[in-house]
């Protein structure tokens, strides 16, 4: 601990009591790493307010004694977008203690939840008040919503309801220099001049920190159908989606896969099985849905669309879930994948977007041209197809050395991949964020304006460089007050 932080620390302690500062390393080692293992950091301690006036007591007192921190929620970060530096220079700036749903408005079709609320729990009280939350993803059970807010998570749903940016519709959140903003009042109409909430939405919690949010809700499902689909290839999903668009608004969700993500699957997840008998290149997993209950049933929506697909030969087979169980088990399948293909072992993983024409040939394509360029590797991906949105994994040769494949040859990998989604017209990241993964790289391929607008913000609002530093954007940090 430098004196710097022992000043920051006996001052939060002088202020806002001794149950504010975690400073025990057991209790501190669990949010040192990221979710993939790949960062590891250090910290004196974690400083974990339980309300907006206490965050902001911390941010201005840490902006007086020049002590970075780095706000953390749920700590599910794909990039090491909320672990701490390994030099320990930073504290955590715990969020999980603002847990409170303020209030869920029905009527309005809005929520207010505080930073540190589990995206599953909002799940629950949506539904509870006949409403419901429509973002979703595997993490749903330990994401938090400040997070999923600060990365603009993505999810399932994207392909009708858009990012989590799409969902906010206020922000409340303290400034580095330890104001509050307050936006919480969901205004329809506000031309006062540039968008302080969507600003610091996606921002990864380098230009304040997200305290609470008012969110859209939309009504509750009346009836849902789940389908599990083999076909060809990629073109051949992207040719159903479209004739499922022109037919109808149900689906909701359409995420596509290969048969080697559903072995891997099959393989290391428990409790899982194959959706369909036969053996097909690739699968799509497809959601409809209906709010009204008078309308026709989901389930026959799919049934009666997907026929003339299957007769056509654009799909081989389908199923339709028979159950809300096994919609679970299919959706299982899916939310499952990150997870199976860590158990694969060592690989350079790209959360990226190409445009949605374009997304076929680019599975196909730069997988193709990853195993050429890199013998011994092997490439796939899986994805939101509606949405343009890749997760394309290379994964190393058989044997290697995980520290020589993420210290030597993954980063060679990535730069071309990252090559390959530039020229196809797509973005480096798509929904994980920037990070510290991916901070060089957004550096080498983002355009100069990009870059100077980015850097001109960030060191507006944050001069001194004290939060979240080092991750999406890469500027000095001024020195700690001696």
């Amino acid at each position: 601990m430098n004196p710097a932080q022992s000043r920051l620390l006996h001052a939060v302690r002088a202020a806002l009591g001794d149950k504010v500062v975690i400073d025990d390393p057991a209790a501190i080692e669990p949010w040192l790493h990221d979710w993939r293992g790949r960062y590891h950091g250090r910290t004196a301690a974690i400083l974990a307010p339980d309300s907006t006036a206490a965050v902001a007591t911390i941010v201005r007192l840490a902006a007086e004694h020049r002590v970075p921190l780095v706000p953390q929620g749920g700590n599910t970060s794909m990039v090491g977008g909320a672990t701490p530096p390994a030099d320990g220079s930073a504290l955590i700036l715990s969020l999980r203690r603002l847990n409170h749903i303020r209030q869920v408005d029905p009527a309005a079709n809005l929520a207010i939840v505080e930073a540190g609320v589990i995206l599953a729990d909002l799940h629950d009280a949506a539904l509870a008040a006949g409403r419901r939350f429509p973002l979703t993803l595997g993490a749903r059970g330990s994401a938090t919503l400040g997070g999923l807010a600060s990365t603009n998570a993505g999810g399932t749903q994207v392909l009708r309801f858009g990012t989590m940016r799409s969902l906010v519709a206020g922000v409340e959140a303290v400034l580095p220099d330890g104001q509050i903003h307050d936006g919480l009042t969901a205004l329809k109409k506000d031309n006062r001049g540039y968008d302080l909430d969507h600003l610091l939405v996606g921002a990864e919690g380098t230009l304040g920190v997200i305290t609470a949010l008012a969110v859209r809700l939309v009504p509750a499902i009346a009836a849902r159908a789940v389908a599990w689909v083999g076909l060809a290839s990629p073109h051949a999903a992207l040719a159903l989606l479209r004739q499922l668009e022109a037919a109808t608004q149900a689906v909701e969700s359409f995420e596509l896969l290969p048969a080697e993500s559903l072995a891997a699957v099959l393989r290391h997840i428990p409790a899982t099985r194959a959706p369909l008998a036969g053996l097909h290149p690739w699968h799509v997993l497809i959601e409809a849905v209906t709010t009204d209950p008078a309308a026709e049933p989901p389930a026959q929506v799919l049934e009666r669309l997907l026929a003339p697909a299957l007769a056509a030969d654009l799909a081989a087979d389908a199923v339709i879930a028979a159950s809300e169980a096994q919609a679970e088990a299919f959706w299982r399948i899916r939310d499952s994948l990150s997870e199976s293909e860590r158990a694969l072992g060592p690989a350079a993983q790209h959360d990226i977007s190409v445009p949605v024409a374009r997304m076929p040939d680019f599975m196909l394509d730069a997988a193709a041209a990853c195993d050429a360029r890199f013998p011994g590797t092997h490439a796939s991906g899986f994805g939101h197809l509606g949405d343009g949105n890749v997760h394309f994994h290379v994964r190393a040769p058989a044997g290697m050395d995980p520290a020589h494949w993420y210290g030597d040859l993954a980063p060679v990998v990535t730069a071309f991949v990252h090559d390959l989604v530039t020229a196809a017209g797509g973005s480096i990241s798509a929904e994980h964020g920037i990070g510290q993964m991916k901070l060089a790289e957004l550096q080498r391929l983002a355009g100069p304006a990009r870059m100077a607008a980015l850097r001109a913000i960030k060191s507006g609002l944050d001069p001194h460089n004290l939060l979240n530093p080092g991750k999406l954007v890469a500027l000095a940090r001024a020195p700690a007050t001696p």
